[in-house]
């Protein structure tokens, strides 16, 4: 552990933790905010098409999206971790 405070250009201390927080808060709302976004851009084009399935279809596509944002944030601080 102790090698891991020599890696230049790695954030120490508090800017460390900070940084880990940030990222940490990204995994808890991609998810989220990709249904309410995606919803919200299926119920306009609902009303714009006179549909009824662009809203499920937008939530689909933004759990989706929340997922692989989730899975981009793991793996780069899985990676960072691995030093």
């Amino acid at each position: 552990m102790a090698d891991n405070d020599k890696i230049p250009g790695k954030p120490t201390g508090g800017l460390g933790e900070l940084v880990t927080a940030e990222s940490m808060i990204q995994l808890a709302i991609a998810l989220p905010i990709g249904c309410v976004l995606g919803g919200l851009l299926g119920e306009a084009l609902d009303k714009h098409f006179h549909t009824g399935w662009m809203a499920f279809t937008g939530v689909m596509l933004g759990a989706v999206g929340g997922f692989i944002q989730i899975y981009r944030t793991a793996s780069r601080l899985l990676k960072k971790g691995d030093r």
